[in-house]
């Protein structure tokens, strides 16, 4: 009887499942996922869509969205995807600004959503400039590059002058210019039909404006009366300092200092007031302090302009505005936040030609003050 030898063969079989790697998904690839995934990917910029088939390669009249693709020279529509840009990537990305970054590679994080009924990404969280060994961009913040140099090791008076020097002489706008740069700086990140409104928070559409009840107008945060600027260009015409504000709360505000205390202001919650300050909001405290900051530097006497400065008391007049101790504390206690920063951004590129410097370097407060 033969004996039978049976062999027992094991086989193991291996499966490659593609991951997304630490570079991200290619445009192709990002364009087979299903919509409301998460994704990162990486692409060329190639141009601006404005329809499910068309997208700018050359002449762009918009900085709302990119259109990416696997090869820096892709024409094909069908091969793109496109980026919504919300505005707080729209000055460094958008390429009616920045038309020098078409063929430059990005990585995207965000969702997969059509756009123009397209493929497309939206609710971007991250945006950053990648190194293909051939990009120029991506390092720092260009809008930023050697802009303080001057300032460096600087402190007190002397760097309150260099600070001047540099953000002194900015493109003066009209006052009725003033409108529409706002309806840019202060958009509503969530809707780009609105704008945000400083003390209440609310969000209304940009073309809302006026002098009206429920209309928003132009709120000085130095107060005009505080030097008697009036809406003159220079101080009056200012957007480090002007922002959209509902009507009756701009005129509850006068011309007050800024304080702690007070009684509430229903009109806009979290604000109090008195007969002689006003206190925002506190996700504006911050902002509103470093707006008055920016005015004592950028005004400083010379030219025939004002001098502006800062008290340590409430119930000011003249070219001052108080209080400096209680600003000081709502520098501090709220931080520069993406709307301050996308807003300098586009007042430099736009519109003035110059910065913010407590935005771009906050610890600048206490060196001076």
């Amino acid at each position: 009887m033969k004996k039978m030898i049976i062999l027992m063969v094991s086989f193991i079989f291996i499966v490659t499942i593609p991951v997304q790697g630490a570079t991200g998904l290619s445009v192709q690839e990002a364009m087979n996922e299903p919509n409301g995934t998460d994704v990162t990917l990486e692409g060329y910029i190639v141009g601006v869509p404005t329809a499910v088939d068309h997208v700018q390669q050359s002449d762009f009249t918009s900085n709302y969205a990119l259109a990416l693709a696997d090869d820096q020279e892709e024409t094909q529509v069908d091969d793109m995807i496109f980026v919504k840009l919300d505005s707080e990537y729209r000055s460094e990305y958008g390429l009616a600004d920045n038309p020098d970054n078409k063929g430059e590679l990005v990585q995207v994080d965000g969702t997969r959503d059509p756009y123009f009924s397209h493929e497309g990404v939206e609710n971007v969280s991250s945006m950053t400039w990648e190194d293909d060994g051939d990009s120029d961009c991506g390092d720092g913040d260009a809008s930023t590059d050697g802009y303080y140099d001057s300032a460096d090791g600087l402190s007190g008076s002397e760097l309150k002058q260099t600070l001047h020097n540099l953000i002194d002489d900015h493109t003066e706008l009209s006052y009725s210019q003033v409108w529409d740069a706002l309806r840019n700086t202060d958009e509503d990140p969530g809707n780009s039909n609105n704008v945000i409104l400083l003390y209440s928070g609310n969000s209304l559409s940009k073309y809302e404006n006026g002098g009206y009840v429920d209309e928003w107008n132009r709120e000085h945060v130095w107060a005009k009366s505080h030097g008697d600027f009036g809406t003159s260009r220079g101080p009056g015409t200012d957007i480090h300092h002007l922002r959209p504000t509902d009507v009756s709360v701009n005129s509850a505000r006068g011309n007050l200092d800024f304080d702690d205390g007070g009684a509430p202001f229903s009109e806009a919650p979290g604000t109090y007031y008195d007969s002689d300050s006003w206190e925002p909001r506190d996700d504006v405290k911050g902002d509103v302090a470093r707006m008055v900051f920016y005015m004592a530097v950028r005004y400083e006497g010379d030219s025939g302009e004002l001098d502006l400065e800062v008290a340590d008391y409430a119930g000011t007049n003249g070219p001052n505005l108080g209080k400096l101790d209680t600003l000081k504390e709502w520098h501090e206690n709220d931080p520069v936040d993406a709307f301050e920063r996308n807003r300098n951004d586009i007042i430099f590129n736009d519109y003035q030609g110059n910065r913010n410097p407590f935005i771009d370097h906050p610890e600048y407060v206490e060196q001076i003050w």
